[in-house]
């Protein structure tokens, strides 16, 4: 294994903090993995990684060396895309929210791999960003404002928003004629990972925006199961009108108060602050922008 090999299995164990799940990520065996690491070690003439049964910890000279490991291989990657003006390649793990992949990019995805054959890619689905870097995650897609200093954040695309609720919860509740009539209704709150509570309500009033809690009949964590929730009359939801629209078209939900809506949604890509665009991960930006056009 040469140089720069080496140093993408350190970059890898670096970031998983473990040789396990570096291993599996390089389709190693764990054994070369760790004859790699202790390789480099003793070139460089200092211990990088601190191990222990539990967990792999890098020292201060670790740190330094990663830093330097990334800037080098992504020269080198660039470099030789310029020169042999190849496609980018490698293997590239992107996490999204579900419903995102499958309404915007997943039908899309032959041509993306039609247009980049040599990239190998990996979806996994998610709502976290705290540990994007430690799981090997190139870039995530995500719903909503994020504020990051380990990340950067790319907008992609603007969401309008909805609210609605299903016809045998307005014929019980009745339809409200103002927001503020929402007091004596019910909603389906959402809550995202690392949050104590649901959501509000939100609602842009004259150009400003209004929050407002309301008692839930249910709290969910999953998108999916908050709109078969309001589809089964358990309260009002605000969603991306594109997560519901087959629904409203259908009749199963019914859009309430539209002159007053929720805000827009942004949709960002975030990606590690200390990586430059490798060549495979600003070639997927590029395409997911286009597919959100389409």
């Amino acid at each position: 294994m040469d140089r720069i090999d080496a140093m993408k299995v350190f970059n890898r164990v670096f970031e998983r903090r473990s040789f396990a799940a570096a291993a599996e990520d390089l389709n190693l065996p764990s054994s070369t993995v760790s004859d790699v690491i202790k390789k480099l070690e003793a070139k460089v003439g200092v211990v990088l990684l601190e191990r222990t049964t539990r967990q792999v910890t890098p020292t201060i000279d670790g740190e330094a060396f990663y830093k330097r490991c990334l800037s080098i291989i992504q020269d080198v990657e660039d470099a030789e895309s310029f020169l042999s003006g190849v496609n980018p390649k490698g293997a590239l793990r992107v996490d999204v929210h579900g419903t995102l992949a499958r309404h915007f990019l997943v039908d899309k995805l032959p041509q993306f791999l039609g247009a980049y054959p040599d990239i190998e890619l990996f979806l996994s689905e998610g709502d976290r960003i705290s540990d994007v870097i430690r799981e090997g995650i190139d870039c995530v897609l995500r719903v909503g404002k994020f504020h990051s200093d380990e990340l950067i954040a790319k907008h992609i695309a603007t969401l309008q928003e909805v609210t609605v609720a299903s016809p045998s919860y307005l014929k019980k509740f009745g339809f409200p004629a103002n927001y503020k009539e929402l007091k004596n209704h019910k909603m389906v709150g959402f809550r995202a990972t690392g949050s104590s509570k649901p959501m509000p309500l939100e609602f842009c009033i004259e150009g400003a925006i209004e929050t407002l809690e309301i008692d839930t009949s249910l709290i969910v964590n999953s998108a999916e199961t908050m709109v078969m929730s309001a589809r089964c009359g358990l309260g009002i939801i605000q969603v991306p009108k594109y997560h519901v629209q087959k629904d409203i078209r259908d009749g199963l939900l019914i859009p309430l108060l539209e002159d007053t809506p929720p805000s827009p949604t942004p949709v960002s890509l975030l990606y590690p602050r200390n990586r430059k665009y490798a060549s495979r991960v600003k070639v997927f930006i590029d395409w997911v922008e286009t597919a959100f056009k389409l």
